[in-house]
């Protein structure tokens, strides 16, 4: 269609023509000027004290408009130096630090460390200790998720998710209390077991959350899935193919929604889930619509996973009869003097370990999460324990999806990634 010029004549002023009428003295069409593309771009903080940014962190993003021409996230802001500090603490006690980085999934680090401890020390837990960590891990899997969830829909504006997704993890806090008595603190495992059993009720109280979750979880199906709003604010924002998500170092959700069938439960497998029936939720776009997608079927799949460990949960102790690695009841430490001895020896002096060190890595709710440690003969601490946290190398991706999308899509792309301060600063 050919453009249309359109000549304007304006009334400059009331000027009297030769037949004593007013004159409207007629100019050039306007004149606009060619915009200027050269001009600089803008650098602006999002963060660190910014709801979007999911914690105390800061995005630098360089602007041309509203557009995003690069972006470096600046991490360091809840530097809490765990790493260091367990290298002064006995094996036990660094159990108190690695729920406190990921407070939103604390069994799951909770777990993944002693597990690690108990590799490095030939350790075999018990069927029924292996069983409940498998719950733990699962049900925290659907606690880390459901707050990805409502906070992500907050950002995209809708707020019925937000509230029926914290509803449920209301129902899992009351489950880690009447576990461990805290509801973010847990601090639950020990070396060789758990610091208790599953207490009277506890898994018919689990029974129930499962009965009923699915239904909540189908109600945001309902309010996200096909919403227009939602998807055009996520299908094609921060998509990165699947070769691209492992040079990167991508795990977990955010690897499998770009189309690559890899979990460390069933390519790695510990605890026995190679004998779990589960499905593992594969992408295809590796966008934020995706991830989105992947994380609700995970949690889908986790209800499934919980039902059978529920079923297949073994009678027996919980901890390791050995009176060098576990605590004897209180029973035991108060009326037998052998007993509280071996009490008194594993809470001063801690467990022995070999020289050596492992490397262990689980599924954690954001990706894979390893940990490494290095002991010396007889040590009762680490000489060195370092933790590849999913989140941190996730969110070293951020700056490539955040490419050439607005200031609205980055925020989308940050919330996608489901990232957690205290395990990235640690």
């Amino acid at each position: 269609m050919a453009q249309k010029t359109i000549e304007l004549e304006v009334a400059r002023g009331r000027e009297m023509g030769v037949d004593g009428n007013p004159s409207l003295s007629p100019i050039a069409p306007f004149d606009i000027a060619e915009p200027d593309m050269n001009t600089e771009h803008m650098l602006i903080n999002i963060g660190p004290q910014h709801p979007a940014t999911h914690g105390v962190l800061r995005l630098v993003c360089e602007l041309d408009g509203e557009t995003v021409k690069s972006v470096v996230p600046d991490i360091g802001y809840l530097h809490s130096s765990f790493e260091k500090l367990g290298e002064y603490r006995s094996w036990n006690q660094i159990v108190t630090l690695t729920d406190r980085m990921d407070y939103l999934a604390p069994l799951i680090y909770n777990c993944a460390y002693v597990m690690s401890v108990e590799k490095l020390m030939g350790i075999e837990v018990t069927e029924r200790c292996k069983v409940v960590r498998v719950i733990l891990m699962e049900m925290d899997r659907i606690f880390g998720h459901l707050l990805w969830l409502g906070t992500t829909a907050i950002d995209v504006g809708a707020f019925t998710p937000f509230l029926y997704s914290f509803q449920e993890r209301e129902r899992i806090y009351k489950l880690h209390e009447s576990l461990t008595g805290a509801r973010i603190t847990t601090s639950a495992t020990r070396v060789g077991g758990m610091m208790a059993d599953l207490p009277e009720g506890w898994t018919e109280a689990l029974g129930e959350f499962l009965d009923t979750f699915p239904d909540t979880l189908a109600e945001v199906h309902q309010l996200l899935t096909r919403n227009q709003i939602h998807i055009g604010r996520t299908q094609g924002i921060g998509a990165i193919n699947g070769a691209d998500a492992i040079n990167y170092g991508f795990t977990g959700p955010n690897l499998r929604a770009a189309g690559v069938d890899y979990d460390v439960r069933r390519d790695r497998p510990y605890y026995d889930y190679e004998t779990y029936d589960f499905e593992i939720p594969v992408g295809e776009h590796g966008d934020c619509y995706d991830r989105y997608l992947c994380r609700m079927e995970e949690m889908q799949q986790s209800v499934g996973i919980l039902r059978q460990a529920l079923e297949r949960l073994p009678d027996g102790p919980i901890n390791v009869e050995d009176p060098n690695i576990s605590l004897p009841s209180k029973t035991d430490a108060m009326s037998d003097m052998e007993s509280m001895i071996h009490h008194f020896k594993v809470i001063t002096d801690g467990i022995p370990a070999p020289e050596g060190d492992c490397y262990f890595a689980i599924e954690g709710s954001k990706g894979e999460l390893g940990m490494y440690l290095v002991a010396e003969e007889g040590d009762t601490k680490p000489v060195r324990w370092r933790v590849r946290p999913p989140s941190f190398v996730n969110l070293s991706v951020i700056a490539k999806l955040a490419e050439g999308h607005l200031v609205s899509d980055l925020i989308m792309i940050n919330a996608s990634l489901d990232i957690v301060l205290g395990e990235i600063d640690r």
